[in-house]
Order: C-alpha cells, then structure tokens, then sequence
C-alpha cells in the first residue's frame, strides 16, 4: 500500500464550488476509484492550495486506470475547471516526495510510501 501527497490549487473564487463538489462525489466515481486500488482520498483546503492524502494499492496504476475512464473524464470536466492547472492523468506523476518519517526512523517502519 502506498500513501501519496500530492497538491493543487484552485483558480481564485472558486472556494466554494469546490467544497460544494466534493461534498459528496458521484457514487459512480467513488466506485471506479475502489476499482483502481485506492483505499482512501482526502482532501483538505487552505485557502487556494489543495492537498491530497491517497491511499492505494499503486498510484501509477491507479492513474493510468482512470486516465481514459468516461467515469473519471466526466468528473474531471467538473473540477478542472477550478483548478488552475488540469490533470489529464497522463504522465509519470509520483506525488510530493516524502523527506522522512518518525515511524520508519524510530520504529523502523518500511519504505512503502513515496
């Protein structure tokens, strides 16, 4: 299992229709991401910036699984429009790098995140 952070930011003004999309997701898109390994997908806001805590099996494959799903492209022409830069999925996106842990430091927990 991977933990995966990763980053966005909202076009100014659009605070509110974003927490008003994200309050409850198509159950569809809910649905396709648990078929593409993802655990859990949290989000929180501080002001314009967007972080994003993903659990899953393994993100690459998730992303090369959604990237050309009618599912996920239907709720990607809802959000990115907020966005200031659109995420089609493409590429070899890895995340925020992780600099260091305390449980793999002091407890010796194993390197699965990115």
């Amino acid at each position: 299992m991977q933990r995966i952070l990763s980053r966005t930011r909202l076009r100014a003004g659009n605070e509110a229709a974003y927490d008003s999309v994200h309050a409850t997701v198509p159950p569809a898109l809910a649905a396709r991401l648990r078929e593409a390994g993802v655990h859990d997908w949290t989000i929180w806001r501080d002001g314009l910036d967007l972080v994003h805590l993903i659990e899953v099996e393994d993100y690459r494959a998730m992303r090369r699984s959604l990237a050309d799903d009618p599912v996920n492209a239907e709720w990607q022409a809802v959000v990115n429009p907020l966005l200031e830069a659109a995420d089609d999925y493409s590429g070899s996106d890895d995340g925020v790098p992780r600099v260091w842990s305390l449980a793999a430091q002091v407890d010796g927990v194993a390197e699965v995140d990115r």
